[in-house]
């Protein structure tokens, strides 16, 4: 929904460089199998519709999960959930204020000291492109859009927006504009500047550049993506820092064959570990100090494009959820990244269409949720009651 052509490029490519010449699949250990509890999510108000689950996220004791209803014609309009325990749910008020807001499926979600924003899109227009917003929990407990210009975020620039962090600097969102990784600021989660054509950051004689998830740190924000070399087929991992997300440094992460995506990142034990595809299946990468270095990974079992849809963190675990082309899978890692194990999802879920999966984390408790294309649901479960 909310990525266009020169990700749809990008997306092509990463099939040469991480799908055609994919390692074979080496023997595993057994999967991890978790005693999955279902959640039951509440319908929201008003009319009734099928619930298109895309994200959770939780701070500050609460949780949250956010994405849509689809009626029986296929319109959409944005919902949201909250609870305060992760077992029992209430839907949020959900206040709209554009036309395209009212049919917002919302895809991406963080919080911070109880203060929650989102990103919601819907395809229109002659073109069809997204129509992208944010969402802000008002004091009173609704979810509002929040109005923009309809440039910032969509218009002729526009390429993809697509993860948003929080943190003590405030708020930033990743993502593409023409010239290559761009990012969008606020103070207050809903009043967003967006920074393209950036040195360092943006695209220049070195390649075509796009971000696709940040984090914040103490120090600031670290975005992941990668960039597309001049005459290259194949897309290499990057990483930027920043202080202010104005000004940007930007590091090559390592990899043998030059070849790989940084699509998630998380903080972990006082760090930073990053996670994509690369040629045999997916790496991890560890910030050490000021240095980024290669460390575990996990194979993938299908055969069709990969990408990390998730990465959470809690001490020094880490849960990831990826997608092979062939359905989406969970991984957990103990020991922050070096390595990882395969946890058997509730319920198959195929990758591609329009199922998508989201996780989050906080203390020892892990929620889930998925949609399969035809359902949505929900699980949770404690990390501590599994084995490994």
């Amino acid at each position: 929904m909310r990525i266009r052509r020169l990700v749809a490029v990008l997306g092509v490519l990463a099939v040469l460089s991480v799908g055609c010449d994919r390692a074979p699949v080496e023997p595993a250990d057994e999967p991890l199998r978790p005693r999955w509890q279902a959640l039951t999510l509440p319908a929201p108000p008003g009319a009734a519709g099928r619930p298109l689950l895309r994200d959770a996220v939780a701070c500050a004791g609460r949780w949250y999960v956010v994405g849509g209803l689809a009626d029986a014609t296929g319109e959409t309009r944005p919902a949201a959930w909250g609870s305060a325990d992760g077992v029992s749910w209430s839907a949020l008020p959900v206040a709209a204020s554009s036309f395209y807001g009212r049919q917002h499926v919302l895809y991406a979600v963080a919080c911070r000291e109880g203060r929650l924003a989102a990103l919601g899109a819907k395809n229109g227009g002659v073109h069809g492109n997204p129509r992208t917003g944010t969402w802000a929990l008002a004091p009173g407990g609704a979810l509002r859009e929040v109005p923009a210009p309809f440039e910032l975020y969509a218009g002729p620039r526009a390429v993809s927006v697509a993860r948003l962090a929080a943190g003590p600097a405030g708020w930033l969102i990743a993502g593409a504009r023409v010239d290559g990784a761009a990012v969008w600021t606020s103070a207050d989660g809903e009043r967003f500047a967006v920074r393209e054509g950036v040195p360092e950051l943006a695209g220049d004689g070195r390649g075509r550049t796009v971000a696709y998830d940040a984090v914040a740190v103490p120090s600031g924000w670290w975005v992941v993506g990668a960039v597309l070399p001049p005459g290259a087929t194949a897309l290499a991992p990057l990483a930027w820092s920043s202080a202010d997300g104005r000004a940007w440094r930007r590091v090559a992460l390592p990899v043998p064959d030059g070849r790989g995506q940084a699509q998630r990142v998380a903080a972990v034990d006082g760090g930073l570990v990053a996670v994509g595809p690369v040629r045999d299946g997916f790496g991890a990468w560890r910030l050490v100090g000021d240095e980024w270095r290669r460390v575990g990974g996990f194979r993938a079992a299908g055969s069709g494009v990969s990408s990390v849809d998730g990465l959470v963190s809690a001490g020094r675990a880490l849960v990831a959820v990826s997608g092979d082309g062939d359905g989406h899978r969970l991984w957990s890692s103990v020991d922050a990244g070096d390595s990882w194990r395969a946890m058997a999802m509730p319920d198959v879920v195929p990758d591609g269409g329009n199922s998508a999966v989201g996780v989050a984390l906080q203390g020892d408790r892990l929620l889930l949720v998925a949609d399969d294309g035809q359902a949505s649901r929900a699980w949770w479960l404690g990390l501590s009651t599994i084995g490994r």
